[in-house]
């Protein structure tokens, strides 16, 4: 009798070989994307919380007085928020728990390696993030957003480059701080850099200090990359170079200081 092929194990003389570096990162990738689509408090930060601020700033004078109408400027903002919920908070949040149970001190040692467990994290949170950004510009074209045409595909880049940025900075949380505090610190952070840090509310209409700040943060400059690109077409080049600095510098504490266990 024969022997049963899997489709996904190719026989060689016979035998079954083992699945492809590229196979395993898919199969982790999409391991990761159902578990953050199937925990409520991770959806609840990726859509519904990026839904309701897109609502209140298209229904409130919040951003009365600035160039653009509300929706013009909420959408870019809200996308940020996006960003930041799924690659910092989601990702800060899962990869926590992850330590704290040993599964990634389990999963290092398999033939996915650690390589592989990182890339797959990264598969996740931009299949996410490209549902939140289906989501989030439906609801805005529904309710009168109008971007830039020449600013869409400025866009793709920027949301890459910031959820490099914000994943970056959510590893190197949920990989230092105990794993009991990254919860209650990833949910702080983003309460903060939502509301004060220039993601959704332009840097320049916070007040004092926080307005000078927040353009330096990696939130108030996706914020204002994606402003400047949906609602003129343009390259804010110094918050571009704000997020690659906040990527680099994120990335290599990330690696040097990130706890297995």
């Amino acid at each position: 009798m024969s022997q049963t092929q899997s489709p996904f194990l190719p026989s060689l003389n016979g035998a079954q070989r083992p699945a492809t570096t590229t196979a395993r990162i898919l199969a982790q990738g999409r391991y990761e994307t159902i578990t953050m689509l199937r925990n409520g408090e991770q959806l609840v930060l990726a859509i519904i919380m990026p839904l309701m601020a897109l609502f209140a700033l298209r229904f409130t004078p919040l951003l009365d007085g600035l160039p653009g109408t509300r929706i013009d400027i909420a959408v870019p903002g809200v996308l940020a928020l996006c960003t930041l919920s799924t690659a910092f908070t989601g990702q800060g949040i899962s990869t926590g728990f992850d330590r704290r149970y040993g599964v990634l001190r389990f999963l290092s040692t398999t033939p996915l390696g650690r390589a592989g467990l990182i890339s797959g994290k990264v598969i996740a949170v931009l299949s996410v993030l490209v549902l939140q950004t289906v989501v989030v510009s439906a609801i805005g074209l529904i309710l009168g957003w109008a971007p830039a045409l020449g600013g869409l595909l400025l866009a793709v880049p920027l949301l890459v480059l910031g959820a490099a940025a914000f994943t970056s900075l959510g590893l190197l949380v949920a990989g230092t701080v105990r794993p009991e505090a990254t919860l209650a610190l990833t949910n702080l952070l983003w309460i903060i850099l939502g509301a004060l840090g220039g993601i959704v509310v332009p840097p320049g209409r916070l007040p004092g200090l926080l307005g000078e700040v927040a353009p330096f943060l990696p939130s108030g400059a996706l914020g204002d990359a994606l402003r400047a690109a949906l609602q003129h077409g343009a390259v804010d080049l110094t918050a571009v170079i704000v997020l690659l600095l906040w990527t680099a510098v994120a990335g290599v504490l990330a690696v040097k200081w990130f706890k297995w266990n």
